[in-house]
């Protein structure tokens, strides 16, 4: 029997592990969200003023990755459309970096606004300004009361900038009689930096910050996803105390928590086993991380990309001075723009933060300090996404 018939037999004869495996999907909403009735409270605060028929305040809300922001976001969202009970009260979300653009999150949005149904707004071909009018246009003529959820906004902004932000913060008469608030979710307390004041007075209306979840939290969050998720006895306290810990020493992300027993129970399953163990949960953690670091690569911009290849050069580490050299004869050899020192300064920041490199500033006595730039994943992984990639497959 052949390595693929046994994998299919253990799979039909195999007992199943799950009973709802879309218990311990990402995209699940409960019907309860534990630890977070404050925020959820907040939020329909805000936008109850729309049962009246009145304008919500825009609103900002802050966490790291994981810490229930989205979840609670489209809960609120639901038990809000589910009273205003009304056609022209239109709820739209748009995760940013999926759409990856500022015409595909115009675009994205104007599918809620059936303007996609009806031809108006193509996939391509718009100049900007023309799909904001044209959005603009349908919400005042059909009087529509529109709340746009924007997820992971802080994409939007560092890369595209906030012009669309703009047009629609300032577009107040211009909507009436209908409206459009703003729900803007970032992982990046910092973000708001770089918008423009006119912007930000008018966008971040309102703030809300989502803490981290502690690890009993997540044994709580766990174990009910758990008894959903799975038979009896599949997932023990042991395992579930495992996954929470894990979880909870890397800023207590409930999506990594919820992600990790899922994925230990597919290994269980796949294995033969009746319940999740140890190994299980190691193994789905080391495919996580591995998972995780390839996306980051593999989502990065031309610029990001560049830098971080430079800095691998370095097996020891290096400067920014050095730096610059190395990534400046990249940039030659793969034929794109090449940054200033300042600008490259700041994209390894944001390398940083996504765990990529460290750049940390080290003291040199009487000389001053210097910005020490390392390397913080295997170089094999690097490698491999990178030869995949027509831009540095002949670089690497």
């Amino acid at each position: 029997m052949s390595g693929i018939d046994e994998i299919f037999r253990r799979a039909k004869e195999g007992r199943p592990l799950f009973v709802n495996r879309e218990a311990l999907r990402p995209e699940y909403v409960p019907a309860t969200l534990p630890f977070r009735d404050a925020q959820t409270k907040a939020i329909a605060q805000v936008l109850a003023p729309i049962l009246r028929g009145s304008k919500p305040s825009n609103l900002l809300l802050y966490g790291k990755t994981g810490t229930g922001k989205t979840a609670v976001t489209n809960y609120v969202l639901s038990k809000l459309k589910a009273e205003a009970n009304t056609s022209d009260l239109i709820l739209a979300y748009v995760n940013t970096r999926l759409a990856d653009g500022e015409y595909r999150t115009l675009a994205d949005f104007a599918k809620f606004l059936d303007l996609r149904k009806e031809k108006q707004i193509p996939l391509t071909g718009l100049a900007i300004g023309e799909v904001v009018d044209r959005i603009s246009d349908n919400i005042k003529s059909n009087k529509k009361k529109v709340v746009l959820v924007l997820d992971e906004i802080d994409y939007l902004v560092k890369l595209f900038g906030d012009d669309i932000l703009y047009a629609f913060t300032r577009s107040g008469e211009r909507l009436a009689p209908g409206f459009l608030a703003l729900v803007g979710i970032s992982n990046d307390l910092k973000f708001k930096e770089g918008l423009d004041p006119r912007v930000l007075s008018s966008l971040s209306e309102e703030e809300l910050v989502f803490p981290p979840y502690t690890v009993d939290e997540l044994r709580e969050i766990l174990t009910e996803r758990a008894k959903m998720a799975f038979r009896p006895s599949v997932a023990s306290s042991a395992a579930i105390n495992m996954c929470a810990a894990i979880a909870g020493s890397e800023h207590g992300d409930a999506r990594r928590a919820i992600d990790l027993l899922r994925i230990a129970g597919e290994v269980a399953e796949r294995e033969g086993l009746s319940e999740i163990d140890e190994s299980c949960i190691r193994r789905a953690s080391d495919k996580m991380e591995h998972d995780r670091v390839d996306e980051a690569i593999r989502s990065l911009p031309v610029q990001n990309k560049a830098i971080l290849l430079a800095v691998s050069m370095f097996n020891g580490g290096t400067n920014t001075g050095e730096l610059y050299i190395a990534y400046s004869n990249l940039c030659k050899k793969i034929g794109v723009e090449t940054l200033t020192q300042r600008r490259m300064s700041g994209i390894l920041g944001d390398l940083d933060l996504l765990g990529l490199v460290e750049a940390s500033v080290v003291s040199k006595g009487r000389r001053g300090r210097t910005k020490k730039i390392q390397l913080l994943i295997g170089k094999d992984a690097l490698e491999k996404t990178f030869s995949e990639d027509t831009t540095f497959g002949a670089a690497n």
